[in-house]
């Protein structure tokens, strides 16, 4: 028993890491893309097509709770072709279980048949997933391209300290609100407890990276 305990062990221990799905963080692996709302100025400069007016403009219009309104925005000032440049830079994060197909075709290089393929494989509980089915289609690096466009919501009364600093601009006192208001009955607890610290429009862009 003593030299086949360790083993049993090991082997349980294996058995909930896959079934949990090799939990992780909730965020796509990022590669470099810039979030809109957390982006600092110098980097938002550096966005093709984006000038000075443009960046102080959008900066001062953060936070755009989806890709679709950063792109009506955007839309006022850039031809199609340009949009699709400053997306292989900047992005705002899709919920990878709810996005539209028209979300998911403002990806560069997605068209419909990779937003059917994203919807086909839903739900999605971690990435482990993702890279598994929408690899039957495109190689690793392509994968790992789209999956940082993309997040998956977590729990808000069991997410770890690691889920909740992968949203974007979050940091270690707003993690602490985060975990002081546990458990969650609702949504709109959240909103309450979070909304003393941020105002609503900040509430509601960290609202779209959590469920309960």
């Amino acid at each position: 028993m003593k030299t086949t305990t360790p083993r049993i062990l090991i082997a349980i221990a294996a058995v909930l890491f896959a079934i949990n799905g090799n939990v992780e963080a909730q965020l796509g692996k990022q590669m470099g893309l810039l979030n809109p709302n957390t982006a600092a100025e110098a980097d938002l400069a550096k966005v093709p097509h984006l000038n000075a007016e443009m960046v102080k403009d959008l900066i001062a219009k953060r936070p755009f709770l989806s890709i679709t309104e950063l792109n009506t925005h955007l839309k006022q000032m850039l031809s199609d072709e340009q949009l699709k440049e400053v997306y292989g830079k900047l992005f705002v994060p899709l919920n990878l279980n709810t996005a539209t197909g028209e979300e998911i075709m403002l990806i560069p290089g997605a068209g419909r048949k990779m937003a059917h393929e994203f919807d086909e494989y839903r739900p999605y509980k971690s990435f482990v997933k993702f890279r598994k089915e929408i690899a039957k289609y495109v190689d690793d690096k392509e994968v790992a391209r789209f999956e940082q466009y993309l997040f998956i919501s977590i729990d808000l009364n069991t997410a770890s300290d690691e889920d909740i600093l992968s949203i974007p601009g979050m940091g270690k006192r707003m993690l602490h609100e985060f975990k002081e208001y546990r458990p969650y009955k609702n949504i709109e607890q959240f909103r309450k407890e979070i909304g003393k610290y941020v105002d609503e429009k900040e509430v509601a862009r960290l609202e779209r990276y959590v469920t309960i």
